[in-house]
């Protein structure tokens, strides 16, 4: 991801504070890490991939499966607390929970309702309380707006939200944060990566509705972050997200969004995100103008001259 030009990223799920702390020890070369740790699910949400003959007591934490590091299970507030609180024991960024079905996830519905009022808020609440935030899967309007309602500060995908929807989610100054190359990804090469067909139904879906989204959140004033859902060996396609979000927004909208948005969702808008006085020395030197050739920001980051993070070149070409 940095050899790409990422030189922070904003992970909402599974990367923990060792990771994170590998990198900033220098351990391993990498992009600075914002992360969630393990996100919130309800039973028979999209965080939880039991099958449906699990028993209750059979969880996923289990010898070579390692989808327990993704998420806790967690039913009515005192164990929302709990988890949460967990979460940032643990150093967590921001609380990542599940509040609607997911393309992946095999036995919820796209546009279901997922956790209670009452446990959206507990969540919100204690991240609130130790100076953090909550974001949120979530892909339907029904969803998306009561997040608004209970706090929430950001919606990942967001593909089937609607006007209204989007004008609430602007007027209370949170932002949504597409993750159209996912989608594209899962229809070119999901079958071949063993997608059940049910899924690859769900993401069609989704897939369908995605540059809308974009549409209706730009004429609502949406604060559009940028990121991505990619797993394995599909994160290679990071950068095509530039590339997709160009059919509706502008390169200088687009790379806006990846810089000057994603840091003010991280709170951390005097530091990320600009060039000046104060901030942390991000650069990255082009060979021509991506503002006018989003295409200088693929190929695995070959366009690029210099590479630094935080003052210090990760590469310089002569």
């Amino acid at each position: 991801m940095l050899g790409r030009g990422f030189t922070t990223i904003r992970d909402v799920g599974g990367a923990d504070w060792g990771i994170r702390e590998a990198v900033e020890s220098g351990v391993f070369e990498g992009p600075r890490l914002f992360i969630a740790g393990r996100s919130m699910s309800q039973t028979g949400g999209h965080g939880d991939f039991r099958s449906r003959t699990a028993e209750p007591e059979t969880n996923t934490n289990q010898c070579c499966n390692g989808l327990h590091l993704f998420s806790h299970l967690v039913d009515g507030v005192p164990e929302m607390l709990r988890a949460t609180r967990e979460e940032l024991r643990k150093g967590a960024d921001h609380i990542k929970i599940m509040i609607s079905g997911g393309v992946a996830s095999p036995n919820d519905p796209l546009e279901g309702l997922q956790f209670t009022e009452d446990e959206i808020r507990a969540a919100v609440q204690t991240a609130n309380s130790s100076g953090k935030y909550v974001c949120a899967h979530a892909y339907s309007a029904a969803a998306i707006r009561r997040g608004v309602e209970c706090g929430v500060r950001s919606f990942e995908h967001g593909n089937l939200i609607d006007e209204c929807t989007a004008k609430l989610v602007a007027e209370h100054k949170a932002f949504v944060v597409p993750t159209l190359v996912t989608y594209d990804c899962m229809n070119r090469r999901g079958r071949e990566l063993g997608m059940l067909e049910k899924n690859l139904e769900k993401n069609k879906k989704v897939l369908a509705a995605g540059l809308q989204s974009l549409e209706i959140c730009k004429r609502a004033g949406v604060q559009l972050g940028f990121g991505t859902d990619l797993l394995g060996i599909l994160r290679a396609e990071q950068s095509r997200e530039f590339l997709i979000r160009s059919q509706v927004l502008s390169p200088a909208e687009i790379i806006r969004s990846a810089t000057v948005t994603n840091a003010r969702l991280l709170n951390m808008q005097s530091e990320l995100g600009e060039i000046k006085p104060g901030a942390l020395a991000d650069l990255l030197v082009v060979k021509g103008d991506p503002l006018k050739n989003l295409n200088l920001l693929q190929d695995q980051g070959s366009h690029f001259r210099t590479i630094m993070k935080g003052g210090r070149f990760f590469r310089i070409d002569a």
